[in-house]
């Protein structure tokens, strides 16, 4: 044909089949507008001018094998569907700003038509169900006059549909394929977020539906092998810590057809306490209490009269399990119990300390178990330690024995006591407790203690305390109640004990050899250069400890005080006078203007002056409230010669009409006690062999 010449019937006609001819249309009218579209209409005929691109209306679809077949016939009944979601805005409710709307994007392959479902949710009062019924639906502006096809889609993207932007999540499994063989790369898949008022409803919906067990446990054989067999054990709760807590006496009854555990209360006669049926009634004991209390039937195992459907509660218990790291939740069983082990009943820790025979042969049997010793409970507070240990050897609890030699030699007989009494101070930085004087009794008969604190009128406090007490040996301290006592001063008794015997003491010092005998008296003339035949404690303390002949801190104590001399110190007396005002503050005394009239009756003379005698007898015969050695060196001080000025006197005491400064309780301890210092005239003494020259005698306080 191409040889042919250019001749009308030579060449083919393109034209031959063709059958419009028409000239498009170059204007158009948009959203009311007319406008110029020329450029995008197509030639005549409809044909693409040159260099004009078409744009598909419809979907590229791969062609098939054979023939071509329309796309209604070969994408019948076929759709690709995906999960999306969006977000909608709640202006005017009070428990939601905002709701998170599921939904499903069809879109049906055979002629690019969309449609959005929203699955109906119960109660939700929302319109669900077809949210946008199926229609192409066109591209958003300025493409708003081409639709949505297939290239389109894809999983993690935002789509706008109309007015809402609906997030693709993902996609079914025949839909991934389908855009997979198209040569569409999909993205990851990503989650829907959570709408917080609709979890709030499912809360409420799974509260109000039945629990059911979740697995299946058949008990039938253990029931009829452990029919009314139970372990019994002997525990206790030690409630000691909470207010008017204490130690709690228990049964425990082991259920071994079941499981099970139900603990009762040992309720003494006229305990003051209410008698309860059980402590824990009959139920499966976890080992770890949860944060809040199981529902009824949400740990029940399936029985006879319990099988429905498990299936939610099984998900639910898996779904805590998988929170929580937690399999499955664990109960006591019967290897877990034994003597000495502590259960957790609750939050209660209660301690199994014994167990009957029945129990004991059980493990026995079982477990090879050979040791049950019992343990015993601790001290409740009430009579000794014995008396709480004798309660746990039998259920009738018979009194412990004492040592009645002892209390025979140590009973009080005519004027002695047997007691040892010291007089303590509490340390402690609160000014209100640092005045407070107890006096600490040992009773040598039992080896028991008692605090006692002096009454004093509106003090607030009870005359006589009752406290638990612990020693600290290494400083010397007992605490009672929590509170620290520091020891002040002894009576002269205590030093009747072995190790405070001064002939054993003496007996270890000459044992020193002598050469460190010249070494002593060379330190002792030098701790005394001026010979006044007194050296400081300090000095005296560290000469015994360094010569390693066995002595204790105690025993040089004593020691220290077997040949001390006590002086009084020289205290300025406007201070032993405010702590005098002190004294007469706190015993409320106010007969200055009788005792002036005592003495005035008392004077013959007219002189104002009285002897120191006969002013001590008229300070007595008032019960003038102040110590024996406060008031002596009072009367010391105002005596003049042999007499004393005795209006001075009654005018210095008189605290209403000439009242001193208020004291602390370091000056009372200040005023009351005395210098102790060590003569070391009286240490060559010590090493001599002659023990009739020894001399022990001392000022007590």
């Amino acid at each position: 044909m191409a040889s042919l010449p250019l001749l009308p019937g030579n060449s083919p006609d393109k034209h031959l089949d063709k059958e419009k001819f028409h000239k498009s249309q170059h204007f158009d009218i948009s959203n009311g507008v007319a406008m110029l579209v020329g450029p995008e209409k197509p030639g005549i005929g409809g044909e693409p001018l040159i260099g004009q691109k078409t744009r598909s209306k419809y979907s590229v679809y791969p062609k098939g094998k054979g023939c071509d077949l329309p796309s209604w016939v070969a994408f019948d009944k076929q759709a690709l569907c995906f999960d999306a979601y969006f977000e909608e805005t709640v202006p005017q409710a009070k428990e939601e700003t905002y709701r998170i709307r599921k939904c499903k994007i069809i879109f049906y392959l055979e002629d690019d038509t969309i449609k959005v479902v929203e699955p109906e949710f119960k109660n939700s009062g929302i319109p669900q169900g077809t949210l946008i019924r199926r229609h192409r639906i066109p591209l958003p502006p300025p493409n708003d006059d081409q639709f949505y096809n297939i290239l389109h889609f894809n999983i993690n993207q935002e789509m706008p549909l109309y007015s809402r932007r609906f997030m693709i999540t993902d996609c079914d499994s025949f839909t991934r394929n389908f855009l997979t063989k198209l040569g569409v790369r999909l993205n990851d898949s990503t989650t829907t977020p959570m709408d917080p008022y609709s979890q709030l409803r499912e809360d409420i919906m799974k509260s109000m539906k039945p629990l059911r067990p979740y697995e299946r446990h058949d008990t039938l054989k253990q029931f009829l092998d452990n029919d009314k067999k139970v372990l019994r054990f002997y525990c206790y709760w030690d409630d000691t810590e909470s207010l008017f807590g204490d130690v709690r006496k228990l049964i425990l009854h082991y259920f071994l057809a079941d499981d099970t555990i139900e603990i009762h209360e040992v309720i003494p006669p006229n305990c003051g306490r209410d008698h309860v049926s059980k402590f824990l009634c009959r139920s499966k004991l976890p080992k770890s209490a949860p944060s809040q209390l199981r529902q009824p039937g949400e740990v029940t195992d399936r029985t006879i009269l319990n099988v429905f459907d498990s299936s939610y509660q099984g998900k639910r218990h898996i779904l805590d399990n998988l929170k929580t790291g937690a399999v499955k939740e664990d109960f006591y069983k019967d290897c877990d119990l034994t003597i000495g082990t502590e259960l957790n009943v609750w939050g209660r820790t209660v301690i199994i300390t014994d167990c009957d025979e029945f129990t004991k042969s059980y493990y026995r049997c079982k477990y090879g178990i050979e040791d049950f010793t019992p343990t015993p409970a601790p001290y409740n507070g009430f009579g000794s330690e014995e008396d709480s240990l004798s309660s746990c050897q039998g259920l009738l609890p018979k009194p412990p024995q004492k040592d009645f030699q002892k209390f025979i030699a140590k009973d009080r007989y005519g004027l002695e006591s047997n007691i040892l009494n010291y007089l303590a101070r509490m340390v402690t930085e609160d000014p209100v407790d640092k005045g407070r004087v107890f006096i600490i009794s040992f009773y040598l008969s039992d080896d028991t203690i008692s605090v006692f604190e002096r009454a004093e009128r509106n003090s607030g406090k009870s005359k006589q305390e009752s406290f638990t007490l612990e020693m600290d040996k290494k400083c010397n301290y007992f605490v009672i109640l929590a509170n620290p006592y520091r020891e002040i001063n002894v009576v002269l008794f205590v030093f009747k004990f072995p190790r405070a015997n001064v002939g054993i003491i003496l007996s270890k010092l000459r044992s020193v050899p002598e050469e460190k005998q010249k070494e002593i008296k060379t330190f002792l003339s030098l701790s005394d250069p001026r010979n006044t035949g007194v050296i400081p404690y300090e000095s005296f303390r560290g000469l015994l400890m360094g010569l390693e002949c066995g002595l204790s801190e105690h025993e040089v104590l004593v020691l220290a005080r077997s040949f001390s001399e006590r002086e009084q110190s020289e205290l300025d007396i406007s201070l032993m006078l405010a702590v005098a005002q002190d004294f007469l503050v706190k015993k409320h005394f106010e007969d200055f203007s009788e005792m002036t009239k005592a003495f005035a009756y008392q004077d013959r003379h007219k002189t104002g002056h009285l002897s120191l005698k006969e002013t001590r007898t008229i300070c007595k015969a008032f019960h003038l409230p102040l110590p024996e050695n406060l008031l002596i060196s009072l009367l010391k001080k105002f005596a003049q010669g042999e007499e004393i000025d005795y209006h001075a006197f009654i005018m210095a005491l008189n605290w209403l009409e000439h009242p001193a400064p208020p004291v602390l309780p370091d000056d009372i301890l200040k005023v009351s006690n005395c210098i102790l210092q060590i003569k070391h005239t009286d240490y060559e003494k010590l090493i001599r062999q002659d023990k009739a020259n020894v001399c022990i005698g001392h000022n007590s306080y």
